[in-house]
């Protein structure tokens, strides 16, 4: 007769994901590859969206994800990603940046052109583009990623703070144009958060980006948000979370951080 270990295991637990596709834009690095990692853990189909094929290709190896080149300021690239997807459960709007740290009064305006273009409007196509998919999944999610930076204006910031306005105001708006459809719409504004580029890309140098966590104990890491965003869209479907505001505990708001 069999013996006690032949007899039947409990079945295994279903993963939150499983069953349901996730894209995340702005997937090569930092908050977005958190993110991807995260989801594809959660057992979620990862769709994996970035200019820098090279990098997508490799962490979707990793992951057993899929990576798609994609360029949200290019609306032709938009139309290409969107096409190439069988279905959208969860879109994960996380491609944005900070491109400078100019005053108002010594404004670069190809700078503002090219936050807004990314932060903005590249937001505004992949959604547009997506959305008959999330809708047609029957509980879809758009997440937006956002900042602190969204919520508060602060000094040298005002290309990058307009632009994550805009996308708070983009969250706000479709959210109430999507009631009483499946679709979910949530926010995450992440505080200080260090990763490989967003400083770097904004201030130029290696020492001004360290400079901005000089003496910071524990700033947020891409993990910290990805666990955010892999929480938030792992809620019973009727559980909407507008907008979750996460710092480190260092910083109590964006003018006051205890450095050590």
């Amino acid at each position: 007769m069999p013996g006690p270990e032949s007899s039947h295991s409990p079945a295994s637990p279903t993963l939150p994901g499983a069953g349901r596709t996730a894209v995340v834009t702005g997937a090569s690095s930092g908050i977005g590859a958190a993110t991807a990692t995260r989801l594809a853990a959660d057992g979620f189909d990862v769709v994996l969206g970035a200019r820098r094929l090279d990098r997508l290709e490799s962490l979707a190896s990793s992951i057993g994800a899929r990576a798609l080149p994609l360029d949200v300021t290019d609306q032709g690239s938009v139309d290409a990603f969107a096409g190439a997807l069988d279905r959208v459960d969860v879109l994960v709007n996380n491609a944005g940046g900070a491109f400078d740290a100019a005053a108002v009064a010594d404004a670069d305006l190809d700078s503002w052109t090219r936050s807004y273009d990314v932060n903005v409007l590249g937001t505004v196509r992949v959604t547009k583009a997506l959305l008959p998919a999330l809708r047609a999944s029957g509980a879809g999610d758009v997440l937006f990623v956002s900042s602190t930076a969204a919520l508060i204006s602060y000094e040298g910031g005002a290309s990058y703070t307009a632009a994550k306005h805009g996308v708070h105001t983009l969250a706000e708006t479709l959210r109430l144009e999507l009631n009483g459809e499946p679709v979910r719409v949530m926010e995450i504004a992440p505080g200080m958060v260090r990763t490989e580029e967003f400083s770097l890309n904004r201030l130029g140098s290696a020492d001004a980006a360290d400079s901005v966590y000089r003496g910071v104990r524990e700033p947020l890491v891409a993990e910290d948000v990805a666990d955010c965003i892999g929480w938030a869209v792992t809620r019973p479907h009727h559980v909407n979370i507008d907008l979750l505001v996460v710092r480190p505990l260092a910083q109590a708001a964006q003018h006051k951080v205890h450095r050590q």
